[in-house]
């Protein structure tokens, strides 16, 4: 199945001037595991993100995606990844179905197995009865879905979210969980969410960020385990709260 690790962070930094966004951080994603990285406003969770998929230089440290060094195999690490940002903008005015087939393009997917790929993703996330309507006029819940279809047209290895349910309903927050848990076995995923319900819903592994910094990092049963016994809440609550005071 190949190299043990998808997705790996090895003392990994940056900062902003004075401003210490991420201080050495160690991640690491295999294959078939959902890792999150969880964190109050300002803990440096999109900062993480963007060095994870190589939008910013880090200032030390070494990022690698399927064994491809990012800083040095940029195009080869781009290859194996699969993305989608918090909010992504989608082209609204185009339908679903030529979006897809520009991305696949954009994508270099071989133009004999456009809709072979195309008629996966879709089925894959239920997409067969939006695909001729414009990208404006669906759901939240739908647009996130698209956005989670172009992420995964050229079947990447890697895969990182951030905030992939973020002002969704529960019942589309339960839907695309379920199918983010569905192709999971195949892939490294790394998603980055401020919600404990997502945490336990599909994480494996979570890192708690405060200030830059890894404060507490294990499963949800373990982190909530280690909650302090008083306090309201649940208790990967109380863990979390106790982690970033």
């Amino acid at each position: 199945m190949g190299q043990k690790f998808l997705i790996e962070l090895d003392k990994v930094s940056k900062s902003y001037g004075s401003l210490c966004a991420i201080s050495s951080l160690d991640l690491r994603v295999a294959r078939g595991e959902i890792v999150g990285i969880l964190g109050p406003n300002g803990a440096g969770k999109s900062t993480a993100m963007r060095l994870a998929v190589g939008f910013i230089p880090s200032d030390s440290g070494k990022i690698s995606l399927a064994n491809y060094d990012v800083a040095h195999e940029p195009l080869s690490a781009r290859k194996t990844l699969g993305y989608l940002p918090e909010g992504m903008p989608l082209w609204g005015s185009m339908r679903v179905l030529a979006f897809l087939r520009n991305i696949a393009a954009l994508r270099g997917v071989a133009r004999a197995k456009r809709s072979s790929v195309i008629s996966r993703v879709v089925s894959d996330l239920s997409l067969q009865d939006v695909l001729n309507r414009p990208i404006d006029v669906l759901s939240k819940g739908y647009r996130r879905r698209v956005g989670l279809a172009q992420a995964l047209l050229h079947d990447p290895a890697v895969l990182i979210l951030d905030e992939p349910t973020d002002g969704l309903d529960p019942n589309q927050k339960h839907t695309l969980r379920a199918m983010i848990r569905a192709i999971s076995p195949r892939k490294g995923i790394l998603l980055s969410t401020h919600a404990l319900d997502e945490v336990e819903a599909l994480c494996d592994r979570v890192l708690i960020l405060h200030r830059g910094r890894v404060v507490a990092t294990g499963s949800p049963r373990e982190l909530a385990a280690k909650a302090p016994k008083q306090g309201v809440g649940s208790a990967l609550e109380r863990a979390f709260r106790a982690a970033t005071v």
